[in-house]
């Protein structure tokens, strides 16, 4: 058995708890905040069978793609404001950061 941890943007979540389901794959949802943006995120955990890995993979890739998006940097708070660009940067959003770990055992009450 393993467990999938995936970090997505919460834009994404709906859409992967709703296809999840759809596939009979239960979920648990945390809120979480990514470092760069400062932005929602959520964290997906998912326990499955070794063999419906691959199966969860699929359903993540399908729901969860990288797009560009507009992002107004945050001012340098008593940091070197030399570097400091005031409009608005094009950076890469979405997508998904997943984990996949070994479950020594596994209850459910």
């Amino acid at each position: 058995m393993k467990l999938i941890v995936a970090v997505i943007q919460d834009k994404d979540s709906a859409r992967l708890s709703d296809a999840l389901v759809e596939k009979e794959f239960q979920a648990t949802k945390l809120a979480s905040t990514g470092g760069f943006l400062k932005a929602g995120n959520s964290t997906l955990m998912i326990g499955v069978e070794d063999d419906k890995v691959e199966q969860v993979l699929d359903i993540i890739r399908e729901n969860c793609q990288a797009r560009e998006q507009l992002v107004a940097p945050i001012s340098p708070m008593g940091g070197n404001a030399d570097s400091y660009v005031p409009y608005p940067v094009e950076v890469q959003v979405g997508g998904a950061t997943v984990f996949i770990l070994p479950v020594e055992q596994f209850e459910k009450f």
